[in-house]
């Protein structure tokens, strides 16, 4: 009889506990108590528990009940998503009938799948429009701001659809409206939410720009601090003697929940849609397919390779699904250091502070390894060799494939638990060991789903010139300097009110990188260049009518000479 391994496909011999080619265990643990049981075993031997999905599927009902839809008509304050194809009907006329059904299955299930991922629910499709509801079925603190992204993301979603079927013009506008209304029994069918509330949610969809999101008073008050808004004004709706207050959502600016007052400010995300776009792609392609897979960005000094992995965070942050974000920076100095940045990873995952005592460290760790990990012979193998890592406790002997092998059996029994990012920040820095690493972590780990994200300068591509294109499962991505006009569009989002002139002149003095960007603005208030024209330099506080506005500093509100 032979073993096949769940991780690595390798056929191992009878009585084997770990795989001879990647070292993950070979036995199956009973998710509830803890039991070995043989691969293939559909229920657990000693206490029953379905152990396959194939197994669970069998063993349940037929049609569950939703536990947390009402028995009957309540009142729940919910938010509800109304989102449309623009110029549906022009371009239907132009295209082939099967050619536009084939798109409008594709634009339903992704959209289905976009709400669902943000925790709404597909209340109904209506042609070509979409309804989702959130705070009707499961109740969140974070319903309202689900509902904004799931929009920003929906919007996403069509031009990548436009530009994958060469169908130019398509586009996508939304509203979002959140409050108290009547939620009831039923579903898709018969409708779930009814009510003012979902009249409006509609309008502001319909009077929202191609590509725009728009929404209402109490989704922008309950939201403002996480996502950014430009006021729209007092708009006139169709059915409502009165105007109706709007606001076009920019950008996801946060995690969920927000950010503190006192936080620095961002400039604007600009000019990395398409990278973004791929990350999302991954992301998603890991769940689907449960297997890992690597994203490459490479780029200079300063050019937006962490912030993008900022706004990337902020987009996960979003799911429902928890996904387990870790991330680790590979020091510029000390030979003693190859494998720092998965020991911050290890950290983060641990809870364990650098000034953390030692014997209160390894007890955190031991916890964490004791929760994700469920084999307790697996735990007494791993635990060890990444408490070694840390330098909480003597590396156990052995080769240094057994110390990868330790790290990467940790980090897939924490896939098991939902999508987990692994995200290696100045990997330029990193030395041959770590690279070696990472490598194998994504050929091996065929059965989980990890995302790896390496992010480093064009040095690294002289030492490994085809690093992130080694297989089929990995992606390279170079990040270019911003363009002109993407830059004087930072400049004039980031900084509204500065003269045209003062914006060209930043653009032109900033080269296309952002970091530039933001050193120079500080610069500037910090020397008195810029002057505070109403809100806080560089703070992010509550405006509700946009931005807060920078005026020029000097006797003529002009910026000096030297810029």
């Amino acid at each position: 009889m032979t073993l096949v391994c769940d991780t690595c496909g390798t056929e191992n011999r009878d009585g084997r506990k770990f795989c001879k080619e990647c070292g993950s265990s070979l036995a199956v643990a009973c998710p509830n108590c803890g039991a070995a049981n043989d691969p293939g075993d559909k229920f657990c031997g000693d206490c029953g528990t379905v152990l396959t999905s194939e197994a669970a599927a069998a063993s349940a009902p037929a049609h569950p009940e939703r536990p947390d839809t009402p028995a009957k008509a309540e009142k729940r304050f919910v938010s509800v998503l109304f989102a449309d194809l623009v110029g549906y009907t022009t371009l239907s006329e132009s295209r082939d009938s099967e050619d536009i059904r084939d798109m409008l299955t594709t634009y339903f299930d992704r959209s289905r799948e976009i709400i669902e991922r943000f925790g709404g629910t597909v209340d109904k499709f209506i042609g070509d429009a979409v309804m989702g509801v959130w705070g009707a079925i499961v109740v969140q603190e974070d319903d309202a701001e689900r509902a904004v992204r799931a929009g920003l993301e929906l919007v996403d979603m069509v031009d990548a659809l436009g530009d994958e079927i060469g169908l130019e013009g398509l586009a996508l506008r939304a509203g979002v409206n959140s409050g108290p209304t009547s939620v009831g029994p039923g579903g898709n069918e018969q409708g779930l939410v009814v009510g003012d509330l979902v009249n409006v949610a509609s309008r502001l969809q319909s009077i929202a720009e191609p590509r725009a999101v728009f929404v209402g008073e109490a989704t922008e008050s309950v939201t403002s601090r996480s996502i950014d808004y430009e006021f729209e004004g007092e708009r006139s709706v169709k059915g409502k003697s009165e105007a109706v207050s709007a606001w076009r959502a920019l950008r996801v600016a946060s995690m969920v929940g927000g950010r503190d007052d006192d936080e620095i400010h961002h400039p604007p995300f600009v000019g990395r849609e398409r990278e973004m776009r791929l990350l999302k792609e991954a992301v998603s392609a890991v769940q689907s397919e449960n297997r890992a897979r690597l994203v490459s960005i490479v780029g200079e000094a300063g050019i937006g390779k962490s912030r993008l992995a900022e706004e990337f965070k902020n987009h996960v942050d979003g799911f429902t699904t928890t996904t387990y974000w870790h991330q680790g920076r590979s020091p510029s100095y000390g030979d003693s250091l190859a494998f720092w940045a998965l020991g911050e990873m290890v950290r983060q995952r641990a809870g364990i502070l650098e000034t953390e005592e030692p014997a209160r460290a390894r007890i955190r760790l031991r916890t964490t390894v004791a929760d994700f990990v469920p084999s307790e012979e697996d735990r007494d193998w791993i635990e060890p060799r990444l408490a070694g890592l840390l330098g909480l406790a003597e590396m156990p002997p052995g080769t240094r494939s057994e110390l990868f092998s330790a790290l990467r059996a940790f980090f897939q029994n924490i896939a098991q638990r939902g999508p987990t990012v692994l995200v290696f920040e100045d990997l330029h820095w990193g030395d041959d060991g770590l690279l070696e690493f990472i490598t194998e972590l994504v050929e091996r780990s065929t059965r989980s789903p990890l995302l790896v994200v390496t992010l480093a300068r064009p040095d690294l591509l002289e030492r490994q010139a085809g690093w992130g294109s080694q297989h089929r499962n990995s992606l390279a991505v170079r990040l270019p300097s911003l363009s002109d006009a993407e830059m004087s569009r930072m400049f004039t989002e980031y900084l509204p009110g500065l003269p045209d002139d003062v914006v060209k002149s930043l653009a032109d003095r900033t080269a296309g990188v952002p970091l530039y960007a933001v050193e120079v603005v500080r610069m500037l208030i910090a020397a008195g260049e810029l002057e505070e024209g109403g809100g806080t330099a560089l703070q992010r506080r509550h405006h509700r009518h946009g931005a807060p506005r920078f005026a020029p500093g000097g006797d003529r509100g002009k910026a000096r000479s030297a810029w």
